[in-house]
């Protein structure tokens, strides 16, 4: 089954989803840089704290936690540098951290330093920088897993929609790459079966394609902010998550018929696209 990850910093919900069967709670501490190359888009910009990890840490019992770092960066009002963010993060019983929108490869090796086996390192792909490089990137020691985000890397190519880069073929091309060098790997966001612009049995049939082994549920899947409810966010997660890994069974038992998802996929993709245009 796909590893999948859910990004919360309220206890009662990480509670939730933990006991829910999610692998992953993900504490979002990313902001630098976020605003300009993200404004005016319908995304989410959190301001999570390494305090919050360490709140949402003391209610996990399965999940792992997965915090998201800053990009390789100096001072900034909470932090003096990286090593200080990344410390504090470490601190908190992270035991997966993501290094967010890096370009070079001097950044991802910086980043593994820090880190310096004390937890995961997960870097994520969402530059076309990064994708430029990403075979020396793969040279470096101490790459535990790694992911595609859809979502910067299709603003950086100028793409109107982020599964562009499914139908088009980069994330295959990286996925193959990161198969070739034995590393765990993932990419974009769930939704509840049936919904999302590009349905989710449609992206969830690539992930199995691809031999992908991580997604983060969307706000498609559950949008804990809007619902406010704890006991319906409870229902949600019991119904529609069930239904997800029904689906996963399917594909695992070769009853879905994947050379024919990946056509659907290039159709649908192009039928959103051509909208969005109009």
């Amino acid at each position: 089954m796909i590893k999948l990850m859910y990004i919360t910093n309220d206890k009662s919900i990480a509670k939730v989803v933990d006991e829910a069967g999610v692998e992953r709670v993900f504490v979002d501490m990313e902001y630098i840089g976020k605003d300009k190359r993200q404004g005016g888009k319908d995304t989410v910009q959190n301001r999570h704290t390494a305090e919050d990890a360490r709140a949402i840490k003391g209610v996990l019992k399965n999940a792992e936690l997965l915090v998201r770092c800053n990009p390789i960066h100096g001072a900034t009002a909470q932090y003096s540098s990286s090593k200080e963010e990344i410390d504090a993060i470490v601190e908190s019983g992270a035991d997966i951290i993501m290094l967010p929108y890096f370009k070079t490869v001097e950044e991802v090796k910086t980043f593994i330093d820090l880190v310096g086996g004390r937890a995961k390192t997960f870097p994520l792909v969402e530059t076309p920088e990064a994708v430029e490089l990403i075979d020396e990137i793969l040279e470096l020691d101490g790459i535990d897993e790694i992911f595609v985000g859809l979502n910067d890397l299709s603003l950086g190519y100028g793409m109107r929609f982020m599964f562009e880069l499914l139908a088009d073929g980069t994330v295959e091309r990286l996925c193959n790459k990161f198969k070739a060098k034995g590393i765990p790997y993932g990419f974009g966001g769930i939704a509840s079966l049936g919904k999302g612009l590009l349905h989710s049995e449609l992206v969830i049939g690539e992930h199995y394609r691809l031999g992908s082994t991580s997604a983060i549920l969307s706000r498609s899947f559950c949008n804990a902010d809007k619902i406010g409810d704890i006991e319906k966010i409870k229902e949600i997660f019991d119904i529609e998550l069930n239904k997800i890994r029904a689906f996963e069974n399917d594909c695992e038992l070769g009853k879905i018929d994947f050379e024919q998802n990946r056509a659907s996929v290039g159709i649908a993709v192009a039928n959103i696209v051509e909208e969005l245009r109009g």
